[in-house]
């Protein structure tokens, strides 16, 4: 039996249905905390330093500021939104409430791409590491740290965290806090050892522009803050969203969570605040220092590097460098394994509400863990990975690892405008449901993180190197569209996330609201 509901058809299904995807509660604020963190820390270790390249430091300085201040407001938004609604959908939940079927289905699809790609992304930095690692160790001519033994790390490294991943929510937000401070510790030493060799000026601004416009280095520093002006900043917009990508995963574990109207805003506002300090901390002082490769050196250097932290350590600790790069790529396993998590859930809550197909959300009898979702969410990923490898050559370092940011961040700051303009709509239509925590930037707040979200997706689009990957987040985007249209929305099911929506806005419309 199904009936009709806002150009969607719900199928009626038995209890079994959901005891087959049932979880398990377990975190409390400091799980949730490290889960937001762990889940971005990766970002500070690499990829933020693509934006010097396409903008100068001072232009990734100001994209910076520019992008913390949307997931400030993005944050404040979820805190509000995510005990109001305290389901495992989050994205899709909030805009399921706030515009119906098809605005859950749209949001979801955009966050889906982000959860599938970034894991692809980190581990294509763990693999960059890994190949300096034994490079360093073993010789640069070993196979091992060649670009062609790339693969090998993914598939290591991918299979190692799926598998603690599917072991149990207990063990993997035991592993989320311990790596999530080792991260951390690891940054704290290097922004301690970075220090005495910081030369602001020689190294930070050692970047102008030649007759042409494009960037050149300039050997002595002393450059101007902001080489290509303002067009600088906003083309490194993309870029600095990796210094913040993925602490919206928080709401992801309402339903893991003992008590999430409570911890859910103290774990997201202490995130934020320790991911605001890391940021600033680590590109200040990471091209403030003699990095290079004995042809370019200091920022100029650094915008085109795969492992920027290493590269830090090579200077400033030399001769710990290979160890403590060992400790790095904990940084990098950190938001590895935290946000396969969060691509489990956020599969599993559109497929056990039938958006994406039913077997995708059934969980492990004894680990009550979305485990087909995380296996299918985890091929995706890896076969994205061998595609762009494929198809940029193995060389093309920072090209490959580029094309797979630029992807992961369309699919991210759609869902992040969504998401705001979600907020908007709960505040007006649905004033009356309970609210545990109100965000004190209110609408402004996020006004201005929409209007930030929809400059950033614009920025992507101007990039011709890493164009590509936005153009094919967005095909993915297309043919998921289709299949809802075509498939999806005739067989949904009322999960709890799609009970709420339809019962709070049936009441707002009995009180006139």
């Amino acid at each position: 039996m199904a009936e009709d509901a806002g150009g969607v058809r719900y199928e009626t299904v038995g209890a079994d249905y959901f005891e087959k995807r049932g979880m398990r509660r377990y975190a409390r604020v400091g799980s949730l905390w490290a889960l937001g963190v762990g889940a971005v820390i990766s970002g500070h270790f690499s990829g933020w330093n693509f934006g010097i390249g396409v903008g100068g430091w001072g232009g990734l300085l100001f994209a910076g500021i520019i992008i913390g201040i949307m997931y400030v407001g993005l944050c404040f938004c979820l805190a509000e939104m995510s005990p109001a609604l305290p389901h495992t959908g989050a994205a899709y939940s909030f805009a399921r409430s706030a515009m119906g079927p098809w605005g859950g289905y749209v949001t979801g699809l955009a966050e889906n791409i982000e959860y599938v790609v970034t894991p692809a992304v980190i581990t294509f930095f763990i693999g960059s590491y890994m190949g300096g690692i034994w490079g360093g160790i073993f010789g640069a001519d070993s196979w091992l740290a060649s670009n062609g033994a790339q693969p090998v790390w993914w598939i290591v490294f991918y299979a190692a965290f799926l598998l603690l991943n599917l072991l149990g929510v207990e063990l993997s937000f035991r592993v989320s806090v311990i790596v999530t401070l080792l991260a951390l510790a690891v940054l704290v030493v290097f922004w301690i050892s970075a220090i005495p060799h910081f030369d602001f000026s020689r190294y930070a601004l050692n970047i102008g522009t030649d007759e042409s416009g494009a960037l050149v280095e300039l050997p002595e520093g002393g450059g101007p803050l902001l080489p290509l002006g303002w067009h600088g900043v906003f083309a490194a917009l993309p870029f600095a969203v990796w210094l913040f990508l993925a602490i919206e995963q928080l709401p992801l574990a309402a339903e893991e969570s003992h008590d999430p109207k409570k911890d859910m805003p103290k774990g997201l506002m202490l995130g934020i605040l320790t991911l605001c300090i890391s940021a600033t901390l680590v590109t200040f002082l990471n091209p403030g220092i003699p990095v290079g490769d004995g042809t370019h050196s200091g920022a100029f250097y650094l915008g085109t590097s795969a492992e920027p932290i290493l590269d830090g350590f090579r200077v400033t600790l030399p001769q710990l460098a290979n160890i403590l790069a060992l400790l790095a790529v904990v940084g990098l396993i950190a938001s590895l394994h935290t946000i396969i998590y969060a691509q489990g859930r956020q599969i599993y809550s559109l497929s056990r509400a039938g958006y994406f197909p039913r077997a995708l959300s059934v969980t492990h009898g004894t680990h009550k863990v979305p485990h087909v979702a995380l296996i299918v969410g985890s091929l995706v990923g890896f076969l994205l990975m061998l595609i762009v490898f494929w198809v940029r050559g193995a060389d093309a370092g920072a090209v490959i690892g580029g094309t797979l940011l630029n992807m992961a961040v369309f699919g991210a700051t759609i869902s992040y405008g969504f998401q705001a303009i979600s907020f908007i709509l709960l505040r007006k239509n649905l004033p009356h449901i309970t609210r545990p925590y109100r965000s004190p930037v209110g609408v402004p707040g996020a006004a201005v993180t929409l209007a930030i979200a929809v400059v950033t997706l614009y920025m992507q689009l101007q990039d011709p190197i890493y164009r590509d990957g936005v153009y094919c987040a967005a095909a993915w985007y297309a043919v998921g569209l289709i299949y809802f249209a075509v498939y999806g929305r005739h067989h949904l099911v009322k999960s709890p996330e799609e009970d709420f929506a339809n019962t709070e806005r049936a009441k707002a419309r009995a009180t006139g609201h």
